[in-house]
């Protein structure tokens, strides 16, 4: 049986990540607050973000940009979308 999160993005019980998605207490945090389905979300929409708004990821800025932004995904905020990108049928 899978493991089930309140998933803090959704607002309601679905299922969990396997294991954390990176070590530490963000991670852990993560894995105990946030849905596979909104994890799985999140790691496509922020390759649309590194890919549209070209961020390198050497860069600390842009670390810190992509941190903000995941935290605002999975709490459910408003959060930057990549220029240009329409969602699939939406053309």
């Amino acid at each position: 049986m899978a493991r089930m999160v309140f998933c803090r993005k959704y607002q309601q019980e679905l299922e969990g990540m396997a294991t954390p998605p990176y070590p530490g207490p963000k991670g852990q945090e993560i894995f105990e607050n946030v849905s596979r389905k909104a994890w799985e979300e999140w790691q496509a929409h922020q390759t649309r973000l590194i890919n549209e708004k070209q961020l390198n990821m050497m860069e600390p800025t842009a670390r810190k940009y992509l941190q903000e932004q995941q935290d605002l995904f999975l709490s459910g905020k408003d959060f930057d979308q990549a220029e240009g990108y329409v969602p699939e049928g939406k053309s």
